[in-house]
């Protein structure tokens, strides 16, 4: 066991427990959903970065990815044999090459998430309403603290 840093009071101690324990079984319950669609964490991972931020080069996916740029060249290849993500040259570089997420990987985004939400809605239909609004409310004021 952990041992306790004295100079933090107790409930600093506990929320960050509880915190990591939620990311856990996220983290947990995100890999078997993965696998349901025969996709790695860090697939999706690129997969989610190039929906929100559009086409990217492999450096600059790479960097995003914290990954080495060897890593991310193999985990394009994959994404692109399976028909998520299109690889194409520059038109004002040739040496530059892109990615871009295709449709059939928009739709796998949507389909993970419409997943991961069904599962957030079986645990919280045991929650009373009041008390889930509380946790929103809890969630997105912890959210804006460490945002700043």
């Amino acid at each position: 066991m952990l041992a306790v840093n004295p100079s933090f009071p107790e409930h600093v101690v506990e929320i960050e427990q509880r915190l990591r324990q939620i990311a856990t079984v996220v983290r947990r319950k995100g890999r078997v959903l993965l696998e349901q669609y025969g996709i790695t964490p860090p697939q999706f991972d690129a997969l989610v970065i190039l929906n929100r931020d559009g086409e990217l080069t492999i450096g600059d996916l790479t960097n995003r990815l914290f990954s080495a740029y060897s890593t991310t060249t193999d985990l394009v290849d994959r994404l692109e044999r399976a028909g998520f993500v299109a690889r194409y040259r520059d038109h004002e570089d040739r040496r530059v090459v892109r990615v871009r997420i295709q449709s059939h990987g928009a739709d796998l985004i949507e389909e993970v998430l419409d997943a991961r939400r069904s599962y957030l809605n079986t645990v919280l239909a045991q929650v009373d309403v009041q008390k889930r609004h509380e946790v929103l409310g809890v969630l997105e004021l912890l959210n804006e603290k460490m945002s700043d």
